[in-house]
């Protein structure tokens, strides 16, 4: 696909040349742009010959090529008519390096989506050639609107690229919580990651879906501006521009959303830098609760449970490890969605799985509890069930560390511990209980 790349900045590099053909600064440029065009091509020759199988060097290095070019254009002021062109070519480009960096990180899901990434290139390209078609169009209208409307071009330019870089950051971020999932696995401290991915994925695709909505309603407006500029009426282009950028705060906020999921799950894959940190323990167990459920409600479709919050809302802020509490509780949690899973395959319509997470403070000790009404621990393993490798689920389901690695995090790491209230058949409530000085 790279050819592309280099056919788009060949045509682009002659384009402009054409646009000052019959200016002033067509001699100034001249000799600049022939070697431009000729560098294209040798460049684009000595990556096929040299570069050999690397396919997604050779995506990479066209997006480079093409991206410097419009960089270039964008930085010199005698190509100012000529920018809005140039920056058709983004789309291009940000398939190029996102189509060779995904070929180079996670090469399987490259090749079974690879239709996916040539469509996105051929489109790409049909976008530029539709922009070359109405660029004259374009050019005429910026002359009769004037400067105050070239400013408030540039600005939907700007803010248009700021939606499209972080619309294919969150995509990219989707992918990859997607196929690193198995690796994560393989270790027992970041198994419970492997449960959030569907959780997170769920969480994130709302605020994706916000992103796409107000993108198109956007760009609708910008066609509508377009013909308000043709009738000439100012007030009403004004008016829709405020519009756009109403839905571009929209977007930012949404994209704020999308953007702290991503830094919480990051948070919690990264190993524990062993400073303690002032944690909202609120919000941190509420967030886990809700990734919990979901990633479990992602593998089993047919499953529900009624989550229940009880949260102190005075509760102050404890120096912890947020990644290390924060994998306690995601073990707890799939612990009692597993208990009242379970539970419910044996029992009959009446039974309603429950699960409740409760915050307090009790004798100048922060607690918060883990409540289900599913299956309970049997009073002959209780003693056991936070030992390393001891497990009452079945071979393949569970490896025994979750619970023992929890109570480590919670008593080594913390100064607290871990209560056990359970009676087989009914209900299990674990309770983390921390100093808060």
């Amino acid at each position: 696909m790279q050819f592309f790349y280099y056919l788009a900045a060949f045509l682009l590099i002659n384009r402009l040349g054409k646009s000052l053909k019959y200016t002033p600064l067509a001699l100034k440029w001249k000799t600049m742009i022939s070697y431009g065009q000729w560098g294209v091509l040798i460049v684009g020759i000595m990556c096929s010959v040299y570069v050999g199988d690397w396919d997604w060097a050779k995506d990479i290095l066209g997006s480079g090529v093409l991206l410097g070019i419009v960089l270039f254009i964008d930085r010199e002021a005698d190509f100012k008519h000529f920018k809005s062109y140039s920056f058709a070519h983004y789309p291009l480009i940000a398939v190029g390096f996102i189509t060779g960096l995904t070929e180079l990180i996670a090469e399987d899901f490259y090749e079974k989506h690879d239709e996916y990434f040539v469509v996105a290139t051929v489109a790409a390209f049909i976008w530029i050639f539709g922009r070359w078609a109405t660029s004259k169009k374009q050019q005429e209208e910026i002359r009769i609107v004037g400067a105050r409307n070239a400013e408030l071009d540039m600005l939907v330019a700007q803010r248009t690229q700021e939606l499209t870089n972080q619309k294919n950051e969150l995509e990219k971020t989707v992918s990859l919580l997607q196929t690193t999932q198995e690796q994560l696995i393989q270790s027992e401290k970041l198994a419970s990651l492997g449960e959030l991915t569907a959780g997170i994925a769920h969480e994130i695709q709302n605020p994706l879906n916000f992103v796409n909505n107000f993108s198109e309603v956007s760009v609708e407006l910008l066609d509508e501006m377009e013909q308000e500029l043709n009738d000439g009426n100012m007030e009403e282009v004004i008016a829709i521009a405020n519009d756009i950028k109403q839905n571009l705060e929209k977007i930012r906020h949404h994209g704020q959303r999308a953007d702290n999921i991503v830094k919480s799950m990051l948070q919690h894959s990264r190993a524990s830098t062993g400073q303690k940190e002032p944690a909202d323990i609120n919000a941190l167990a509420d967030e886990y609760f809700r990734l919990s459920y979901h990633g479990l409600r992602a593998k089993d479709k047919s499953f529900n449970a009624e989550l229940v919050t009880d949260f102190n809302a005075t509760l102050p802020k404890v120096n912890v490890l947020q990644q290390d509490l924060g994998r306690v509780l995601l073990n707890l949690y799939n612990n009692a969605f597993y208990a009242v899973q379970q539970k419910q395959k044996t029992s009959g319509n009446d039974y309603k799985p429950m699960v409740k997470v409760s915050t307090a403070v009790v004798n100048k000790s922060l607690q918060i509890k883990v409540e289900d009404n599913g299956i309970g621990i049997p009073d002959a393993v209780k003693d056991k069930i936070l030992q390393p490798f001891f497990t009452t689920k079945p071979t393949g389901e569970g490896t025994g560390l979750g619970l023992s690695l929890s109570y480590d995090i919670v008593a080594k790491g913390h100064g607290g511990k871990i209560d056990i209230d359970s009676k087989e058949g009914e209900y299990t409530k674990f309770t983390v209980i921390l100093p808060i000085s």
